[in-house]
């Protein structure tokens, strides 16, 4: 068992606790490990009735996963993702109530930890994004599942931009089911651990109303513009409001892998005809081992985590560059021997 995670039953609750407060508690592939032993663990034991993740101190819930070494070494990313996607297929199918704490920066990773939860409680500190693209990536850990499950185009708008979500725009997107004052939640944890059965109850009892959200007033624009099935659309879309939000938007994808775009546009579309979670996962494995097989990975986690001069060379440099043929060939389907399997398979 890593320090890197902290794991205990407190009362009638198993208790995940991120662990490393100076990376934002990033998930490294031993962390990810640790989570899926201890809940195999508790499936079968009757004293553990809920399941509570949150972190262990510092400034953020999970930053994402650890992606640095994943970077330059292909092994090391398909072992992490292998990892990171059957946690987070365990979480989506865990019997047990799951509550995930998203106090602080959720992005990435751990979205893929956070929204496989029953419940999912936001605070007043809550940072969430996806911002994969602008390390040429993209929203993986099921965002493909989540974000195209969002109303209208608004899956495809936090894709594509990386936009950050308050606590209280999470609640209204459907991301959280719940927002908890920060102050509020050390004694929630322990009424549920001391009350596990009354957990529902309990969380509605502590929860408040949110402040207003402000992505709804964005929403007609971001229906209107990012509804397209092409990135070059989108672009010509935004290219062609008067708004002061639509050319800020532009220039905030023109800084991301118009690569990463256009995969990330396509995982989206194509999630919203999946019925199966485990699919997904497969699906995007499959994506991830080629991305990385690709320049914009490596020079997007050089440019944005390594180096940070924030200038990282795209190749392709333009969302024309990226043919059909490259879209094509990250989405095929891995040899039977190397896709993707949930755990016991």
């Amino acid at each position: 068992m890593t320090d890197e995670l902290l794991t205990s039953v407190d009362g009638g609750a198993g208790r995940l606790r991120l662990n490393r407060p100076r990376a934002i508690h990033a998930l490294t592939t031993p962390m990810c490990t640790a989570m899926i032993d201890a809940l195999q663990a508790w499936r079968g034991d009757a004293a553990v009735e809920v399941v509570l993740i949150d972190h262990a101190e510092g400034r953020g819930f999970c930053a994402g996963g650890d992606v640095v070494e994943a970077s330059t070494d292909a092994d090391v990313a398909h072992a992490f993702f292998h990892e990171e996607y059957r946690l987070n297929h365990l979480l989506f199918t865990y019997a047990k109530p799951v509550v995930a704490f998203m106090d602080g920066v959720t992005m990435g990773g751990g979205v893929g930890i956070a929204l496989p939860a029953k419940y999912r409680i936001a605070t007043e500190n809550t940072m969430f994004a996806m911002p994969e693209t602008g390390i040429g990536l993209f929203p993986d850990v099921g965002g493909g599942w989540y974000l195209s499950r969002l109303e209208g185009a608004m899956g495809e708008y936090l894709a594509l931009t990386g936009a950050r979500l308050d606590g209280a725009e999470c609640c209204a997107l459907g991301l959280a089911t719940h927002y908890v004052p920060s102050a509020s939640l050390a004694a929630l944890k322990s009424a549920i651990a001391s009350d596990p059965r009354g957990i529902e109850t309990l969380i509605d009892a502590a929860a408040v109303t949110p402040p207003a959200a402000g992505i709804l007033a964005k929403r007609p624009l971001i229906d209107a513009l990012f509804a397209q099935h092409s990135y070059e659309d989108v672009l010509a879309a935004l290219a062609g409001d008067r708004s002061d939000w639509a050319e800020a938007t532009l220039g905030t994808l023109r800084r991301k892998s118009p690569q990463a775009c256009k995969v990330s546009l396509k995982l989206v579309l194509d999630g919203r005809d999946r019925t199966d979670f485990a699919e997904e996962m497969r699906a995007e494995y499959g994506v991830a081992v080629h991305v990385c097989q690709r320049p914009d990975f490596r020079e997007g986690v050089r440019a944005l985590l390594v180096d940070r001069d924030n200038r990282p060379v795209w190749n392709p440099s333009t969302a024309d560059g990226v043919t059909g043929h490259m879209i094509d060939t990250i989405f095929a389907p891995l040899p039977d021997d190397q896709m993707w399997t949930p755990l016991g398979r």
